[in-house]
């Protein structure tokens, strides 16, 4: 509540167990607690920066709720420097791929195989690349290699 970390969570940001960036969300969705209710039963699982963009681990329900109201995903992304990105906690590749893209209807994920053994994610998305297109396809690609190693491939369902 105060900014200022207990003993223990010092120590597991001294271990690694935490990082800043799990620390600075987690400061600042209580401090917005105060302003918005809902936020207060939010749980914050972590928080994960790269490259200025952060995502953040929720309970697919809190994912829900901030999904349902523009206003309070606004709200949150002021709060942050970068873009931040809603993943659901604990969920498998092909999970953080369609929470990546929401709100994008992505039609297919496949694996494919490339020369030398190297495997890549091949994400068919619906519509055509625009320049008024809502994801940024190169922040989900260099988020999605570097946070989970998925190498991803996006092709659109329209030319």
């Amino acid at each position: 509540m105060n900014g200022i970390l207990c003993p223990q969570c010092e120590s597991k940001l001294d271990s690694g167990k935490l990082t800043k960036a799990d620390v600075d969300a987690s400061i600042k969705l209580v401090q917005l607690s105060q302003k918005i209710p809902q936020i207060e039963k939010f749980t914050l699982n972590s928080c994960q920066e790269s490259d200025g963009n952060y995502v953040l681990y929720l309970n697919s329900t809190d994912i829900m709720t901030v999904r349902q109201s523009r206003e309070l995903y606004r709200i949150l992304q002021g709060e942050f420097q970068g873009k931040i990105w809603l993943v659901e906690e604990g969920c498998d590749d092909k999970k953080f791929i369609e929470d990546m893209f929401f709100p994008i209807k992505i039609l297919a994920i496949n694996q494919l195989w490339a020369p030398g053994g190297i495997r890549k994610t091949k994400v068919i998305v619906s519509g055509k690349k625009t320049p008024r297109f809502p994801i940024d396809v190169d922040k989900v690609i260099a988020i999605s290699q570097h946070l989970r190693k998925i190498e991803l491939v996006v092709e659109f369902e329209r030319k």
